[in-house]
């Protein structure tokens, strides 16, 4: 395997928890800047980063980090900041507190040591709080805590893994924006199952399902994937529920006595497993739209894919078992 000085080479990597295998022949490279790790809950995404920041061992292939192989965790771990899914602290020591007592056991200098801390404080918006005890913040102001412990020893990887669940609306955009000036200078990997945080800012993705890898590229090539496919249609409320059931729908927005419904349709021909999309009551409506696309509802016009559709539309594509209609 080529090993490269500023990325992450992931090559053929296989994980297995007993006998079932969480990961499979996931091949990979991430370069510097925001990279999104997308997938649903269980698809392998934590399992990932837990491999790369070597909590876990992986059971085949080879994974070299900053072109340092994964089995030299202890130089791997000097340079890789972590960030877990169920991150704690000490509640009752302070802000400030907990973040010198992590420095201490990283044997930080302590003049280095008080000049990071103040500097990191600033940089998540803490430094009002450090006299505070962790016990007092919100779960924006944790998760923020979180990324200062793991940027106290100026890492060139950090590894945030679901950061924004649970998290407010207004939390989750200062929450991102802050990953974003972050990785201004090093890789950082944001593993999430929440689209809209992939969408507002990755440039470079890559698509788990059940340890396997579906996609890898841009965002953009990944909507281009859905151009096409998606479409939007006005119909009565009495329609929805065999709208739900003919499509995979992505979107509803009601009023009064009809329904705006995004659905994909016209991907048939794109599925391994061989799934029609439109093909029952509604297929009979042929060209209402006037597009040319088969199955449509009646009135549907073609629209350009989001995120979201692009996503649903590349499990599809892969046979994935999608809840888009009824259950």
């Amino acid at each position: 395997m080529k090993q490269q000085s500023n990325c992450i080479v992931i090559s053929h990597v296989d994980k297995y928890y007993g006998k079932k295998q969480a990961l499979r022949d996931v091949d990979l490279t991430i370069e510097r800047g925001m990279f999104g790790l997308l997938g649903r809950n269980g698809a392998g995404k934590t399992t990932l980063m837990k491999t790369l920041a070597t909590l876990h061992e992986k059971q085949g292939g080879e994974i070299s980090v900053c072109g340092i192989p994964i089995s030299h965790a202890s130089e791997v771990r000097g340079i890789i900041g972590y960030l877990p899914q169920d991150f704690s602290m000490y509640p009752n020591m302070t802000v400030y507190e907990c973040l010198d007592y992590l420095g201490t056991l990283s044997q930080m200098p302590r003049a280095q040591r008080q000049k990071r801390i103040e500097m990191l404080l600033k940089r998540v918006n803490l430094s009002e709080k450090k006299r505070s005890r962790v016990r007092s913040l919100s779960g924006g102001m944790k998760r923020r805590l979180g990324i200062a412990q793991a940027l106290l020893h100026d890492p060139r990887v950090l590894i945030v893994d679901e950061p924004t669940a649970g998290l407010d609306p207004e939390e989750r955009i200062r929450f991102r924006n802050l990953l974003c000036e972050v990785a201004e200078d090093r890789i950082v990997i944001l593993s999430t199952h929440i689209v809209g945080d992939i969408e507002a800012t990755c440039e470079n993705i890559a698509i788990l399902n059940e340890g396997e890898l579906l996609w890898k590229g841009t965002v953009s090539q990944l909507l281009e994937n859905a151009r096409g496919k998606v479409y939007v249609a006005e119909i009565p409320v009495s329609m929805l529920a065999q709208a739900k059931r003919d499509y995979i729908v992505t979107g509803m927005l009601r009023s009064g006595g009809a329904v705006t419904v995004r659905f994909l349709a016209g991907a048939e021909d794109n599925n391994p497993a061989g799934r029609p999309v439109g093909a029952t009551a509604a297929a009979e409506s042929g060209r209402e739209s006037g597009q040319g696309a088969r199955g449509l509802l009646p009135g549907a016009r073609e629209a350009m894919p989001n995120c979201e559709d692009a996503y649903m539309y590349c499990l599809y594509q892969h046979g994935c078992e999608i809840a888009g209609g009824e259950e």
